[in-house]
């Protein structure tokens, strides 16, 4: 494996997948102010501020072999920049986010819009007046008529018991058989009457002509993709150093001395020796292809949802769309696409919104705050989706709060 030392910019496929040292502890110092597992934006954020507010030395650890965690990219060998992990949008209503990231990298302007496939027609998503014309030409043309329209189709439902009574309640029958129940089901592998009613409580329903499908007031994409954010944020900084293909399990024994541990993985993996359950995730899956069609593209979007059972896989995502691509991507007659399926095994992507489920997190949680010496942040140890802009936010207060009660201070010059 090929090392880069954390002061050198690291790009392409090959070498950027090798950030850091080599895998394993040697080489190390005796001690450090914080050893942080995970090199994602949760962690990277944590190490970032460390060091630039306080001058704290940290020491990150991932067991994959890149920085940057679901949100790696890179060149691949037709020449795209996809993203390893899934596509990652970014979008923010968050000003100290936004004003954090734009320290990192360029950004371009950059909305984005799902079409979904139904029933063999090309539809908005989210359903929006538009998606109602053309599945059931409802000739909706105002908010006005759109809300009468879901109006006379909602079922009226205070307490909705599970997640299709919560949908029936927001959407009505049409959009929710049409677009919401077998999605759902191939995204979670079970109907929506096995979920919790949170899970579907808050799916968009538009009643104007949007087809955006985020509405945050900042909405960009980095112009030379996101592991390079992470490069800029870490590689330069000496007080921060990286091992790499190094899980954290096989070596905590053997760490440096330090002040906090900073974990960033499934909460319930770092319990597992007291053999509690497991969480419950789900996964991903991908499957890429490359296709030469006529005029250069596969299909209208970035992304194309698939939310019917005729298919197995979720979505498409052609990658082509983005615009922050290399300038010679657009005139390719080729183009890469990734079929995405939800699957049960592998990293895990989303937490399993279920009583037991919360249930057993609030057990974990209970013990983590006794915890002497470690802090437990991100999406993984929170057993929570975030957005990307919910894990820096989430992390940027965490430091906060570990500053506010002394648990990390200012090294003396």
């Amino acid at each position: 494996m090929a090392t880069c030392r954390a002061d050198t910019i690291c790009e392409g496929p090959g070498t950027a997948k090798a950030i850091g040292a080599a895998s394993g502890l040697e080489g190390l110092e005796e001690e450090y102010d914080l050893v942080i597992i995970g090199a994602g934006l949760s962690g990277g954020v944590i190490a970032e501020r460390a060091s630039k507010e306080l001058g704290l030395k940290c020491l990150i650890l991932d067991k994959r072999d890149h920085i940057g965690g679901n949100c790696f990219d890179f060149i691949d060998e037709h020449g795209f920049r996809i993203s390893q992990y899934g596509v990652h949008l970014f979008h923010t209503q968050h000003e100290r986010v936004w004003d954090y990231v734009n320290r990192f990298s360029e950004w371009m302007p950059y909305e984005h819009r799902v079409k979904g496939v139904v029933d063999g027609k090309l539809i908005p998503i989210p359903p929006s007046q538009e998606t109602v014309n053309i599945l059931f030409e409802a000739n909706v043309n105002s908010e006005e008529e759109m809300e009468a329209w879901l109006a006379e189709r909602r079922i009226k439902n205070p307490d909705p018991k599970n997640g299709e009574e919560a949908a029936l309640s927001v959407a009505g029958t049409e959009l929710y058989e049409a677009i919401f129940k077998y999605y759902t089901y191939k995204q979670w592998d079970k109907y929506p009457t096995d979920l919790d009613a949170s899970v579907l409580m808050r799916i968009p329903v538009r009643k104007n002509k949007d087809d955006r499908y985020f509405t945050d007031p900042h909405q960009a994409l980095p112009k030379h993709g996101y592991t390079k954010i992470f490069e800029n944020m870490l590689l330069n900084d000496p007080n921060i150093t990286f091992r790499l293909s190094t899980d954290f399990f096989e070596v905590k024994d053997k760490l440096p001395k330090h002040k906090l541990l900073v974990f960033t993985g499934p909460i319930d993996a770092y319990y597992a020796s007291l053999g509690m359950p497991k969480l419950e995730y789900r996964s991903l899956r991908f499957e890429k292809e490359y296709h030469e069609p006529e005029g250069g593209y596969f299909q209208e979007a970035l992304q194309v949802n698939h939310p019917q059972m005729n298919v197995p896989y979720t979505r498409i995502v052609e990658y082509k769309h983005k615009p922050n691509q290399p300038d010679e991507v657009y005139t390719k007659p080729g183009t890469v696409i990734f079929k995405e399926y939800s699957v049960d095994v592998g990293d895990p992507y989303y937490p399993v919104p279920n009583p037991d489920n919360q249930a057993l997190y609030l057990k974990y949680k209970e013990m983590a705050e006794k915890e002497a010496g470690v802090c437990f942040v991100g999406r993984l140890a929170s057993y929570k989706y975030f957005n990307m802009d919910q894990a820096i936010l989430n992390s940027l207060e965490m430091f906060d709060e570990l500053v506010a009660k002394g648990a990390l201070t200012k090294k003396d010059a």
